[in-house]
């Protein structure tokens, strides 16, 4: 897997999903025999939506861990796997566990003989995240630290969370991140409950007892907090936070986030202590750490002191610079009263990979871990054994080049749903549409449009060429629309819009529907089948307009928005009256897009969702029943 952004702020894969297209369905009521969308049609009423996860099915992450020792540089054998290669294992934390800590955990684990290693991460299985507690002991050979073993694994907190605003018995789907272990008490990010308030995030730090499975809300309500980080006395946690009232404006490159501390039993005494920084960590409980990018265009990490006595704020607390210009470090790590060196993510200017280094403190130098293990591997938010001894950090399974050839790749994966009555299906591949019958899938993989049964069987490939975005036509069997061409292209580069017969048992029809070749993409038919309405950059700015959906540009073409700006990402309502899009005309090539909708003729403009508000909003794509009016969208969300 190639991830070519340098910010360790706008990474989808780690708690948030990027859905690059979601298409909803009338569906089955029950599961396909191959894990696909099942084939009793639209019995029950229930419905189904399928969609497609930016690089979900290669990242496939375990936690690692090497030793710190500063007499050798590791080797690859000194590298041991502490999680399970099921799903996805990410954010680890060792905990430095009180008698009382070990104690309860032991007695959740069927073994309870003393562990090697404790070490507690966030897990995605069957499409919800958990935390998880591994014990890990050591085996009777491998490399220079042993070859751990996995031994026990078991939920630190339970997958589900009671709160009030939760129905007895409801399962919660919810995102968790960066656990913890205080005491008896595990802090983390959890999304399971509702703010209340429309379009604002959920992201709040709990602290729940592993005993007892009783649970305190952290965060105030107002407020969203990530990436929290406890003191090694832990009487304080930190957090990179927008503040109250504040919210995410729709950057990716770096969050606007600021650090704040409160005290971890109750989450009072509550203050900001950094302005513009993230992914906190602490050494003793005066000092922290962070990540910002700098004026000079370089992520660092920076130290904050906290003053011992007295009340704690910006003015009262001194930041200074870590680690210099030259290469771009992050997502630091520190172990409790160690001075000497700290751990970081880097990207190296020549590199396309994120390794884990230390930073010495003293010599103010780094010296390098993962490269000599996996070099060929991107390795991401190391953390430290409270002894200083070994870095954790998690990167994808497989051979020491970081790809995974262990993991099996499923086309269809069958999520768990929030909402009863609706299903969830991962694909593959991107772009996914369902036929109008329901039966078939058409889904892209750039280069290569498919189309498989809806139980993920029959796979084929129609169209062998680059081409993105897919769509049915629902009045003629068979006909795909897709945009053949270069992604992500300027106005003027040659990319159109064509129609494949995929039941066309001679040979494939590939009909070319444009004619300007001045990227013209994003084609949706209207429900009567007569009309598409795409964008096409041939006016300078992409805009939409609608064509004939059997003769394209030669049988009709009308111009539906006019401005200097993106139109994109068009969807007909079901009923012909609306076209919902995503457009940046309020910051015209910001990247930041918001949905709105028109009706065919031109008139009705009206914003639906503001991108400040709510993210990017991209890919509209309406529901079966407009009555409901239900539109779904694809979002970018991220992690500070």
């Amino acid at each position: 897997m190639k991830i070519t952004t340098l910010p360790p702020l706008a990474l989808c894969f780690l708690l948030s999903v990027h859905v690059l297209s979601a298409r909803f369905h009338p569906s089955a009521e029950h599961d396909g025999p191959n894990g696909g969308v099942g084939s009793d049609g639209g019995g029950g009423g229930s419905s189904s939506i399928i969609f497609a996860t930016l690089g979900r099915s290669d990242y496939a992450f375990d936690i690692f861990a090497l030793p710190t020792r500063p007499d050798r540089s590791p080797k690859p054998a000194d590298e041991v796997k502490l999680t399970d290669g099921n799903s996805v294992n990410f954010n680890g934390h060792f905990p430095s566990l009180s008698p009382a800590a070990s104690s309860s955990l032991l007695a959740l684990s069927p073994d309870q003989t003393p562990p090697s290693l404790h070490v507690i991460y966030v897990t995605e299985r069957n499409g919800s995240s958990s935390i998880y507690y591994d014990a890990v002991y050591d085996g009777d050979g491998g490399g220079a630290e042993g070859s751990p073993r996995r031994r026990s694994a078991l939920e630190a907190a339970p997958p589900r969370v009671q709160v009030p605003l939760v129905g007895s018995g409801t399962s919660v789907i919810s995102m968790k991140d960066r656990p913890s272990l205080s005491g008896e008490n595990l802090i983390y990010v959890s999304t399971h409950e509702d703010t209340g308030v429309p379009r604002t995030s959920w992201a709040a730090v709990y602290s729940t007892d592993v005993r007892t499975g009783s649970t305190r809300r952290l965060t105030p309500y107002g407020a969203a907090d990530y990436s929290p980080a406890v003191s090694p006395s832990g009487a304080w946690t930190a957090v990179a936070s927008y503040g109250a009232g504040a919210a995410w404006g729709g950057e990716v490159e770096e969050l606007a986030t600021d650090v704040y501390v409160f005290l971890t039993r109750d989450g009072s005494q509550r203050a900001k202590v950094v302005e513009h920084g993230g992914w906190p960590c602490w050494v003793d409980d005066t000092t922290l750490f962070f990540h910002r990018r700098g004026d000079d265009g370089w992520w660092s990490v920076y130290k904050a002191t906290l003053p011992s006595r007295g009340p704690i704020s910006t003015e009262s607390v001194v930041t200074e610079r870590v680690t210099p210009p030259g290469v771009h470090a992050f997502t630091p790590a520190t172990s409790p009263g160690n001075k000497e060196f700290i751990a970081v993510a880097t990207r190296r200017p020549g590199s396309s990979y994120r390794h884990i280094e230390l930073f010495d403190l003293v010599k103010n130098e780094y010296r390098e871990l993962t490269q000599h293990v996996s070099p060929n591997a991107h390795h991401f938010n190391p953390f430290i054994s409270p002894d200083s001894g070994r870095v954790g950090y998690h990167r994808c399974r497989g051979d020491d080049n970081g790809r995974d050839t262990q993991s099996p790749h499923l086309l269809l994966e069958n999520l768990q749903s929030p909402v009863p009555g609706l299903s969830l299906f991962r694909i593959d591949g991107s772009f996914p549409s369902f036929s109008p019958a329901g039966d078939r899938i058409a889904y892209v993989n750039m280069p290569g449009v498919y189309v498989v049964d809806r139980d993920g069987s029959n796979q084929r490939e129609v169209y062998s060429g680059m081409a993105f975005s897919s769509s049915w036509d629902p009045v003629r069997r068979g006909v795909i629309y897709t945009s053949t061409g270069p992604t992500f292209a300027t106005e003027s580069t040659e990319v159109d819009v064509i129609s494949i017969n995929v039941d066309d048992v001679d040979k494939l029809g590939v009909k070319r529907l444009t004619t300007s070749g001045k990227n013209n993409a994003f084609p949706a038919p209207s429900p009567d089948g007569k009309w598409i309405v795409f964008r096409s950059g041939r006016s300078g700015h992409k805009n939409l307009y609608i064509m004939d959906a059997v003769k394209g540009e030669e049988g009709g073409l009308y111009r539906l928005t006019d401005g200097p700006w993106s139109d994109t990402m068009c969807n007909w309502s079901p009923d012909g009256e609306w076209i919902a899009f995503a457009s940046d005309r309020e910051d015209p090539g910001s990247g930041s897009f918001s949905l709105y909708l028109i009706h065919p003729n031109g008139t009705g403009l009206r914003k639906l969702i503001q991108s400040g508000s709510l993210g990017r909003a991209n890919h509209p794509y309406f529901s079966p029943g407009w009555e409901e009016h239900s539109v779904y969208i694809g979002l970018c969300s991220s992690i500070s």
